[in-house]
């Protein structure tokens, strides 16, 4: 399987299946287990919500940056730019994740990336944002091809400089090294080594295929016991 169909096979895949077989389940043995599901932080929680819910998966390798405010104490030589070139650097597709350090009064506040941002992170194979804070210009973003998956929404923001990029960053309960490979949809976003992408795939199928079986069961069913012989049958 070449790599462009697993990541297109990824695609067509939503994001609770694929989080099914990275480690939600770690007892059926179509789960990988690559983490314990409870204690590592391996998908995103509530304090993301997807942008463009309805448009279907979005898949890419992480590349990540820090934003905040600018410290007279720290002398800062990075732009935007250099944010794009590590997008550039990364194989494609790219999703930037990116950590918003804010003093908590102004985090709500700080509506970072807006249209002029999101076109030249498309320019550069950037098909996605999912960050820990609001960005803002969301209607004319709709109109990019391009998902969110953000803190929030709001319409300004004032001084900010970069912290760093291509670093390990924690973004909504989610932590991404660069180069993961990062699965969203509006259920939120889950990330995983990409070396795993193609067994990812491929049990994803496996556990839907048995799914699928149990829920024609599930929907006949007209007792408990035919609720349970439906699991226990496709377990």
């Amino acid at each position: 399987m070449t790599h462009d169909e697993i990541i297109e096979g990824l695609r067509k895949l939503d994001t609770p299946t694929i989080t099914n077989v990275v480690a939600t389940y770690p007892n059926n043995p179509l789960c990988l287990g690559l983490y314990n599901p409870w204690t590592e932080n391996w998908y995103t929680d509530t304090s993301i919500r997807c942008i463009y819910p309805g448009r279907g998966a979005t898949v890419g390798y992480a590349a990540t940056c820090v934003w905040g405010l600018p410290d007279p104490n720290y002398v800062n030589r990075r732009s935007l730019l250099d944010v794009l070139e590590a997008i550039e650097a990364m194989k494609k597709p790219t999703i930037l994740v990116m950590q918003q350090k804010w003093p908590d009064q102004l985090k709500p506040r700080a509506g970072l990336a807006g249209e002029v941002m999101v076109t030249c992170m498309k320019a550069v194979g950037c098909v996605g944002m999912v960050s820990d804070g609001p960005s803002r210009d969301i209607d004319a973003i709709r109109q990019l091809d391009f998902q969110l998956l953000l803190g929030g929404v709001t319409a300004g923001h004032g001084e900010m400089a970069i912290q760093s990029i291509d670093v390990p960053v924690s973004v909504g309960g989610m932590d991404v090294a660069p180069g993961d490979l990062i699965h969203m949809d509006e259920n939120g976003a889950v990330k995983f080594p990409a070396e795993h992408a193609q067994l990812v795939l491929e049990n994803a199928h496996k556990f839907l295929e048995a799914e699928h079986k149990q829920l024609e069961h599930l929907r006949k069913a007209r007792s408990v016991s035919d609720i349970m012989a439906a699991f226990t049958t496709y377990k």
